[in-house]
This record gives C-alpha cells, sequence and structure tokens, in this order.
C-alpha cells in the first residue's frame, strides 16, 4: 500500500469513528502500545482528567493502531486527531529547532533537576510554542520519559567500540549526527521495524528508556544493554490547533489542566522506573549484560557534546541557538 493510499484510508478511518463517537469524542494517539508505557499512562491521566470534569470523552489510540509516528502526526495536523504525542526525534524534521533535546549531555541525569527544568523552562513554555503553532499544533506538554540506554550484540565500552555498528536511529539529522560522534553507522528506521532488523542482523543496534526496553522486548534480540547517561528521551503533547482554537474558554481551560495533572502525575509514575525495567529484563533473560559506564569510561562520549552542539547551531540557525542558549539558562538555573 503506498503512504498516501495509507494515509487516506486512516482519514476515512477518522472520519467513521467521529461519526460512530459523536461530536464531543477527542481522539489521541500515542508513540507506545503498551498499556504501562510513559506515553500511555501520561495520556490515560489526561483522558481521566477530561472525563472526571467534562462531558467530553477521550478516545485513545496506542502505536499502532493509526499507523507510524509520521502517519500519527499527518492525522494530528489534518484535524483527524485532536491529540498528538511525539518525541522531538520525529518532529525535528517538521521543527528543526526541536532536536535540541538531542544534544548529548545538555540534559541533567538528576530526576529532581530534570523535573523543575520540564516544568519551569522558559525555552519550552515560551519559545517553542510558536514553532509548534506554525505547523498547526499547540504545543500543551512537554515531559521526560526516562535515561535513553544503548542496546547491541557486542558490549560498548568506548566510541571504538561502536566502530561499524548499524545503529537504527529516529529520522532526525541531530540524532544522525550524535551516533557519527560515537563512532556508529546510524540508520534511519521506523520504529516497526526495528525488531525484525535486529533479529535479521540489518542493523546492530538501538536506543530507548529502560521501560521501552522491556516493554517491547527488544532485549530479545539484542544482547547487551549499556547506559552512558547520554539522553533522557522527552516527548511533547500537542492538539490540532484549529480545533484547540476553536474552543471555548472553559474547554481550553480543561485541557490545560488536565495536561498538567497528567505531568505531574507522570513525573511520579517514573520514580525508580527505570531501575525496576533493567530489573525486570535481567530476570526475563538472565545473561543479558547490563553496563552502566563509569564517569571516565563516559567521557570520550561526552567529549563529542561540542561537536554535535555546533552540528545543531549550523542546521537551524539564530533561531536555535536562541533556544539552545535559553535552554542552557534554563538548566542552570534549576542547577
Amino acid at each position: 500500500m503506498s503512504r498516501r493510499i495509507s494515509v487516506l484510508a486512516l482519514a476515512a478511518f477518522g472520519v467513521l469513528a467521529a461519526g460512530a463517537a459523536g461530536a464531543d469524542t477527542w481522539r489521541y494517539a500515542t508513540e507506545e502500545a503498551a498499556a504501562e508505557d510513559v506515553q500511555n499512562v501520561f495520556a490515560e491521566k489526561f483522558k481521566e482528567q477530561i472525563e472526571a470534569n467534562s462531558d467530553h470523552e477521550v478516545q485513545l489510540f496506542p502505536f499502532g493502531t493509526l499507523g507510524e509516528s509520521a502517519d500519527i502526526m499527518e492525522q494530528a495536523q489534518s484535524g483527524i486527531l485532536q491529540f498528538v504525542d511525539q518525541s522531538p526525534g520525529f518532529t525535528g524534521a517538521l521543527i528543526p529547532e526541536a532536536q535540541v533535546f538531542f544534544v548529548p549531555y545538555l540534559l541533567p541525569q538528576d530526576p529532581d533537576k530534570l523535573a523543575e527544568f520540564f516544568r519551569t523552562s522558559k525555552a519550552i513554555h515560551e519559545l517553542f510554542p510558536p514553532l509548534y503553532a506554525k505547523q498547526g499544533l499547540e504545543l500543551l506538554s512537554m515531559f521526560p520519559e526516562g535515561e535513553v540506554c544503548m542496546t547491541t550484540k557486542k558490549p560498548v565500552h568506548s566510541p571504538a567500540d561502536l566502530n561499524e555498528v548499524k545503529f537504527r536511529v529516529m529520522t532526525n539529522p541531530l540524532l544522525v549526527d550524535s551516533y557519527k560522534a560515537f563512532g556508529a553507522t546510524p540508520t534511519p528506521l521506523p520504529w516497526g521495524e526495528v525488531y525484525g532488523a535486529l533479529q535479521t542482523g540489518i542493523i546492530q543496534g538501538q536506543e530507548n528508556p529502560g521501560f521501552f526496553l522491556d516493554s517491547t522486548k527488544i532485549y530479545e534480540v539484542t544482547d547487551v544493554i549499556t547506559c552512558i547517561g547520554h539522553n533522557n528521551f522527552t516527548t511533547a503533547m500537542m492538539a490540532n490547533k484549529d480545533f484547540y482554537d476553536g474552543l471555548g474558554e472553559e474547554d481550553q481551560t480543561l485541557i490545560q489542566n488536565a495536561a498538567k495533572a497528567a505531568f505531574d502525575y507522570i513525573l511520579d509514575y517514573q520514580q525508580g522506573l527505570q531501575e525496576k525495567a533493567l530489573e525486570a529484563i535481567k530476570a526475563a533473560k538472565p545473561d543479558m549484560q547490563i553496563n552502566i559506564l563509569s564517569q571516565e569510561e563516559r567521557k570520550p562520549f561526552m567529549d563529542t557534546a561540542g561537536e554535535v552542539e555546533s552540528s545543531f547551531v549550523s542546521m537551524t540557525g539564530d533561531s536555535g541557538k536562541t533556544i539552545l542558549d535559553q535552554m542552557k539558562a534554563d538548566l542552570q538555573a534549576v542547577q
């Protein structure tokens, strides 16, 4: 099926769903499949808040039910979906400045400082919304999902260990540059193809937060998990802007309050989630190697941050530099 036919088919499905569910049903798609995955827990809390405080109903569509990440973004922009979650890893194709979240070692590892940054950042709450608005999207929230770790066939203790490793990345130019700097051969792939590509050896590595490595059972087709502290997976929750702007003040406030409640809830939900996920993986596959690199081992990876940061500024110009500088100021304020 061609991409155009696929999107048209999904559009038809959305129209039918809208007719069946009624005018007060709002549709919300996420990038993750399991009920306990962070995005779906966030979405469920949002749904709970909306339905408890209004006559509206929220219909949730986990990953795969409406296609890949690019598909659900198209549906959100066209108004088939009212809400969507998407990582800046994919949104970077539409909003290059969103790639700033993939500058390695930019975000703090301390969970309290990280939470405070997402809660108070001027870059997130003031500079990003107009960029999303230009793409027909109302940015409602950005939230962290957990430390990203690499899974590979062989142990990784330095960039040299990634030499000639075909490493799956999202379709994000800066993430490509980051893994080139790490020594790997970055290979953009949609998530739906990753398990099979690892199983058949088309790729030899990928990265994701611990809970996602567990829920997707990606550990079944890899042998080593390596955590180098380089990033925390970030997600944005967005609404179709025409839909949002067409609502009354009461409904807009309802949505803002529900998004804030879901944000606070998801930060609490994540406490200890990474450790719990890695323990579950080890229990399911006892011979799985899980390596948390020391500060000394991380240094060669950390040394690539300046190179990747320069690439980001080259890609995004003055707008990107303004956001990067503001993020650094926001981060400094919470240190």
